[in-house]
């Protein structure tokens, strides 16, 4: 695996697990963002959690906050069940996410999550395993943004949920084409390339 390194990691060359949005908005199947694929992808994702460890895992949320006065606001009238406030149970993380991290979330308006919070914490040039939803929009938007960076991203393709089987084929077509930076890999791959943590 070109993106994740053989061997005992050390602190610097260790992968960050990144787990994008896992809130109930994109998970209740009441929900009009609910993604069918949300339930499959958590369990990968809660594995890969504890081969990392916590202390390695970031969990992200978006929030419903930017600038009404920006296109953003279309987007709100495009969506009033979303536009509610910051503190509602709806951008609560789910509750297998909430203990997958031992650093608080890094909440972002924006479908990317790629910014400077993310980046005062993984450092410059990290090793990010990317999961999460939706891998048609917030997740591809991450990616992208953090390739840009420099950020050497693995995509862990059963680990991210889709608004649609479609969607989410198309998007991963897309990050495909960004290597080196960027490569796709499955739970397993993963799991037998990256040293568990210790005592995992």
């Amino acid at each position: 695996m070109d993106t994740v390194a053989p061997g005992t990691p050390t602190p610097e060359t260790a992968p960050w697990l990144l787990v994008v949005d896992p809130q109930r908005i994109f998970a209740d199947p009441a929900s009009e963002w609910a993604s069918p694929f949300f339930p499959s992808a958590m369990g990968n994702v809660r594995a890969l959690a504890a081969h990392i460890g916590s202390e390695r895992t970031l969990v992200t949320r978006w929030l419903p906050t930017a600038d009404r006065d920006t296109a953003w606001g279309a987007y709100f009238a495009a969506w009033p069940f979303a536009d509610v406030p910051a503190e509602d149970p709806l951008y609560e993380l789910v509750e297998d996410a909430q203990a997958l991290s031992a650093h608080p979330t890094v909440d972002e308006p924006t479908f990317a999550k790629w910014g400077p919070k993310l980046a005062a914490l993984v450092g410059r040039a990290p090793q990010l395993l990317v999961t999460g939803v939706s891998t048609d929009c917030c997740v591809i938007t991450t990616v992208l943004a953090a390739a840009d960076a420099g950020a050497h991203v693995t995509v862990v393709t059963d680990a991210v949920a889709h608004s649609t089987a479609e969607n989410g084929q198309a998007a991963l077509q897309v990050m495909g084409l960004f290597p080196p930076q960027v490569q796709l890999r499955s739970t397993r791959e993963v799991l037998e390339a990256v040293p568990p943590r210790p005592g995992a």
